[in-house]
């Protein structure tokens, strides 16, 4: 009896504190998210308390605080390095990325504190690492009148960062703070999955919750096989237990939801696509703009509820599949790198819309778009889920770049790439790319103006490459990520986005005057180029009525012209 008091002397504080244990959501009635400081002192508090919680401060934001990382661990183990030495599935959680969008928010800490007060039970098979607020600029803007469309909660933060950038855009090319401080995280827990949570904009229908996953074409072989029929199914299931119909990221390729679903482009400029270069299942929950706030977190609770769930149950195959994935990728030849939609293939999905008509504007008297709530409709629609590689790359056996690219070998570095900088001066023979034609964007997206639609040529040349150039092996892990960030032609390339825009400027040129006397002499002695002139003249109209035209096409063909324009800074070994 002494031992049973004593049990319930030592227990009782805890249990009278588990029940005082609220959040802002929690005590507005539903209405509310909290401010950045009220969440990270939540945070801050419920980690004084259980040692299943630790929390701690990672890289730095643009907003000046750094970000968080929230490690849960049933056995009460914390140390990252400790649990990667045990059989442990790590679920790494990112919410807030638009803090207008704080379902995540408020969901994770009604999650994590039921778990810690014992309501609900983490599998002793799965860590939960949270970044509570990833957007913090964005978190300390708040307003009641961002996102106009969305219902509630009362107020909340703005899309952007402190940079004004979209940092779900931003993985690939980093321009944030918080890129870089995610990727270290990424980086340091390698999660086996990854949960980036959202609020959707668009069409009005039923389901409360959509949900955006890894492509499976794009994720590829065995992880993307078992993503597109048994994972992605299997969130379906546990989510249709908990009373919750799921269906696919709700976009009308064709305009109307009769042309079907289409899924959406997941590159590796967004979260998820990031996430499948690195062999992580991904998924970007999607909850329901005009649906209630607290419909909206209960349905992000039950989902990452699922995902503990279907984790913990699979957890063998999961660690299975990700580590054949990293040894294939080592000997794998060859990787897509742009895709095309496959509109001859598709699955089936059913989806639970309202009657869409027009009616008169009240603002302009014109027809508008009206949701008709009171004509629910469900219908199987059809699912283009199937992307076709548009262009693959033949991997090398080296990359080398050199030294003064120092913002790319950055990101390199940032990545855990491994690479080496040459001990000596060397003259190495590679394959080297010209970049022939390109087209940049006229207006800014996200601080770039994206080159797309590369065209290069190829040439097998000897390079003299300096001491601390850096030598890249093509037999690791980062293959893929290498292959997407250093091939011009890929959708979200280094060169895409304008990292190597450097080469495309000339930096010498002539002076016609001066070098009309210097042209005629080098085609005297070379009477080759003098007819190659020849040849261009007889199908080039333009060509022959200007003289600049022809004097440059002479100098581009002479030893004068600047090597380095237009010549691709990154070299490919292919012996």
């Amino acid at each position: 009896m002494r031992r049973l008091l004593l049990f319930f002397c030592a227990i009782l504080p805890t249990l009278l504190f588990a029940q005082t244990i609220t959040t802002k959501y929690e005590q507005s009635n539903f209405q509310e998210t909290p401010t950045y400081q009220e969440a990270i002192a939540w945070w801050k508090m419920i980690d004084a308390k259980f040692p299943q919680i630790s929390m701690r401060a990672m890289g730095p934001s643009d907003a000046g605080f750094p970000l968080h990382l929230i490690i849960v661990s049933p056995d009460k183990d914390t140390d990252i390095a400790s649990l990667k030495k045990k059989d442990k599935r790590f679920i790494l959680i990112n919410n807030g990325i638009h803090p207008g969008e704080p379902d995540g928010i408020d969901a994770t800490m009604l999650l994590v504190r039921d778990i810690v007060t014992n309501k609900k039970t983490l599998p002793a098979n799965v860590v939960l690492a949270i970044i509570p607020v990833y957007n913090i600029g964005g978190c300390l803007n708040r307003s009641p009148f961002y996102r106009v469309d969305q219902n509630g909660p009362k107020e909340f933060g703005f899309r952007g960062n402190s940079q004004n950038l979209d940092l779900n855009r931003d993985f690939i090319k980093a321009d944030s703070k918080e890129a870089r401080s995610f990727a270290e995280i990424f980086h340091l827990l390698d999660p086996d999955v990854f949960v980036d949570n959202h609020v959707s904009n668009g069409a009005d229908y039923q389901h409360i919750m959509t949900l955006l996953t890894s492509q499976h074409s794009k994720l590829g072989g065995a992880m993307g096989e078992y993503m597109n029929k048994q994972f992605e199914p299997g969130m379906y299931g546990l989510m249709k237990e908990k009373g919750y119909d799921l269906v696919p990221y709700v976009s009308f390729g064709g305009g109307t939801p009769d042309m079907g679903l289409t899924a959406y482009f997941d590159g590796p400029r967004y979260s998820s696509g990031y996430a499948t270069l690195w062999h992580t299942f991904a998924f970007v929950p999607e909850t329901h703009m005009l649906k209630t706030y607290e419909q909206r977190v209960e349905s992000t609770y039950a989902l990452m509820e699922s995902f503990i769930a279907f984790t913990a149950k699979n957890s063998s195959t999961i660690k299975q599949l990700r580590e054949q994935t990293k040894q294939s990728v080592k000997q794998q030849t060859d990787f897509p790198v742009s895709w095309v939609l496959d509109r001859s293939k598709s699955a089936t999905v059913t989806f639970k819309g309202f009657e869409a008509t027009r009616k008169p504007s009240d603002v302009s008297g014109l027809p508008r778009l009206f949701y008709d709530r009171t004509k629910p409709y469900e219908k199987e629609l059809k699912y283009y889920n199937y992307f076709d590689a548009k262009t693959t790359i033949k991997k090398p056996a080296a990359y080398i770049i050199p030294q003064g690219w120092w913002k790319v070998i950055d990101l390199l570095k940032l990545n855990k790439v491994q690479m080496t900088p040459l001990a000596k001066d060397t003259l190495i023979e590679v394959e080297a790319y010209r970049i022939e034609d390109y087209k940049s964007a006229p207006r800014p997206y996200e601080m770039h103006h994206m080159n797309s639609d590369v065209k290069v040529s190829t040439s097998l040349r000897k390079v003299a490459f300096r001491k601390g150039d850096y030598y890249i092996p093509m037999n690791q892990v980062a293959n893929r990520f290498l292959v997407e960030v250093l091939e011009p032609q890929g959708d979200d390339s280094y060169f895409a986005w304008n990292y190597f825009d450097g080469i495309l400027g000339q930096k010498e040129g002539f002076s016609g005057y001066a070098f009309e006397d210097i042209a005629a002499q080098y085609l005297k002695e070379h009477p080759d180029l003098k007819t190659k002139l020849e040849e261009k003249k007889a199908t080039d109209t333009a060509l022959v009525k200007s003289a600049a035209a022809q004097l440059d096409f002479v100098y581009r063909n002479s030893p004068f012209y600047e090597p380095a324009h237009m010549q691709y800074p990154v070299y490919r070994i292919v012996k």
